[in-house]
């Protein structure tokens, strides 16, 4: 699927075009089905560390808990309050596991284009930043390993608020750390709750659909950008903003 015309030719929903083009400032992303394509080998650590618990868990009901903050996740999986003796028994088993599950994959597990189109999108003066349920340190452990932990900004982890998604706190403390007003920013994720926290943000929803989360769903949620790709990511956040003279005349700077 090719991004529509209509998407390319007209400002989305809530963008703040002046004479002068400013539209987008700051494009803020989700990690795991967005940047990171983790998803298989995390359903499938999510079903071993649930079973160590004596629980019988599908990859396609681990899919669903993809994208919770561990507690919750954990909690569905295994049918118990978060503050359980085997929730959080199962919450340090997969962090213990998670290197050698995952990170053990280095930058295969990038989606195609993420370099490239970040990279991009950097010159085109778009400020970048990371907000996941993860946390802080996991997060930065596999933008260090995917190879583009210098390509984006602030990282903001589960562990750095009070309230997680779908509520707005991280993705406005990722904007307020850029410098940028949520409105100027938008936020790249591949669930229904990052389009809804987006919204709510005031930020630009934008979806991607190559994640966990179904199209239907995903543009049910007003004003979402629908992209089948990264390309189409960069092409809908780039396109609002004229590329800067600085940006052109060499590459673009290192934070």
């Amino acid at each position: 699927m090719r991004v529509s015309t209509e998407l390319r030719e007209r400002p989305a929903r809530g963008m703040r075009s002046t004479a002068g083009g400013e539209t987008i400032r700051a494009a803020v992303f989700d990690l795991d089905g967005t940047l990171a394509n983790t998803l298989p080998a995390i359903s499938k650590l999510l079903v071993k560390v649930a079973a160590e618990q004596g629980c019988s868990v599908t990859a396609r009901q681990a899919a669903t808990a993809i994208g919770k903050p561990p507690g919750p996740a954990f909690g569905r999986l295994l049918g118990k309050p978060e503050d359980d003796g085997r929730v959080q028994a199962a919450i340090n088993r997969y962090r213990e596991l998670f290197s050698y599950e995952v990170l053990c994959q280095g930058p295969q597990l990038l989606f195609p284009g993420v370099t490239a189109g970040l990279s991009a999108l950097r010159a085109h003066g778009v400020e970048l930043a990371v907000a996941t349920s993860k946390t802080t340190r996991s997060a930065e452990a596999l933008l260090d390993v995917m190879g583009i932990r210098d390509l984006v900004g602030p990282v903001i982890g589960q562990d750095m608020v009070r309230r997680g998604k779908p509520h707005p706190e991280m993705v406005l403390r990722a904007a307020g750390r850029l410098g940028v007003a949520a409105w100027e920013s938008a936020y790249v994720g591949d669930t229904v709750g990052d389009m809804r926290m987006a919204v709510t943000a005031r930020m630009e929803p934008v979806a991607v659909t190559y994640g966990v989360g179904k199209f239907g769903e995903l543009a049910g949620v007003a004003g979402t950008r629908m992209c089948s790709s990264f390309k189409d990511v960069v092409s809908v956040i780039a396109a609002a903003r004229p590329r800067s003279a600085a940006a052109m005349a060499g590459p673009p700077r290192r934070r």
